[in-house]
C-alpha cells in the first residue's frame, strides 16, 4: 500500500499542484523516506498516469504542462538526495527544436515528460543549427537526440541535422528520435531517424524502447 505522504505527492503531481508537491516532498524527506521511492512511486508513476489520461483524451496539453511543471518543481528538491543515492538515470537525452523553427511548447513538454520518466535532459532550446547539436554530442555523449519541428518548412532541417551528425562520425553513437505536428513516421524513416513519436506522452515509450535495444 502506498505511503500516505507519497500518495499526496502522486495526487498533487497529477493535478499540477506545485506547492502541495513541494510541501509533501519536504515532509517525506524529513520522515527519512527513500528518495528513490519518492521519485518512482510519487512522481514517475504520477506522470505515467498523466500520460494515460492524455492518450485517453481526458487531459490536453495545458494539463500535461501543469503536471510536468509540478513534477519538475519536486525534482529540484529531490535531485540532491538522488545524487547522494547514486540513482541510475534512464538515459541521457539532448533535445532541441531545429534550425529556423521558433516553437518551444511541444519540445518543452517532451523534455518534461522524459525527465518525469527519469531521463537526464540537456535542452538546447529553439532554432538550433546542426553544428550546435554536434557540439553538444561532442561535449558530453548522449543516448538519445530528440529533434522537434512544428513547421513543414523546417522539417528539412531534421534531415540536414541527421546528415551532419553522420558526416561528423557520430551517427552510430546516438539514437535519434523526431516529432512535431507535421512530422510522420514515414518521414522519420525516410530521413534515417531511429524513432518517431506522435506526441509527448508516447515519446517516453519510444525513448525507453530505444534504450533497450
Amino acid at each position: 500500500m502506498m505511503n500516505e505522504t507519497i500518495k499526496k505527492i502522486h495526487d498533487a503531481v497529477i493535478i499540477g499542484d506545485t506547492d502541495e508537491v513541494k510541501i509533501n516532498i519536504s515532509t517525506a524527506l524529513d520522515a527519512k523516506l527513500e528518495s528513490t521511492v519518492i521519485l518512482n512511486e510519487g512522481m514517475i508513476s504520477a506522470m505515467q498516469e498523466v500520460g494515460k489520461r492524455f492518450e485517453a483524451g481526458e487531459y490536453y496539453v495545458p494539463e500535461m504542462l501543469i503536471s510536468a511543471r509540478a513534477m519538475q518543481a519536486g525534482m529540484s528538491l529531490l535531485k540532491p538526495y538522488l545524487l547522494q543515492s547514486n540513482v541510475q538515470s534512464s538515459g541521457r537525452v539532448i533535445i532541441g527544436t531545429v534550425k529556423g523553427d521558433l516553437h518551444s511548447i511541444g519540445k518543452n513538454l517532451v523534455a518534461l515528460m522524459l525527465e518525469g520518466a527519469g531521463f537526464e535532459i540537456e535542452d538546447l532550446g529553439i532554432d538550433v543549427p546542426a553544428e550546435d547539436f554536434i557540439a553538444a554530442l561532442q561535449r558530453k555523449p548522449a543516448d538519445i537526440l530528440a529533434l522537434s519541428a512544428l513547421l513543414t518548412t523546417t522539417m528539412p532541417a531534421m534531415k540536414q541535422t541527421i546528415d551532419a551528425i553522420q558526416a561528423a562520425g557520430l551517427r552510430d553513437k546516438v539514437r535519434i528520435i523526431v516529432g512535431g505536428a507535421p512530422v510522420t513516421e514515414e518521414y522519420a524513416l525516410q530521413i534515417g531517424a531511429d524513432g518517431y513519436s506522435l506526441d509527448a506522452s508516447r515519446a517516453v515509450g519510444v525513448a525507453e524502447a530505444l534504450m533497450k535495444k
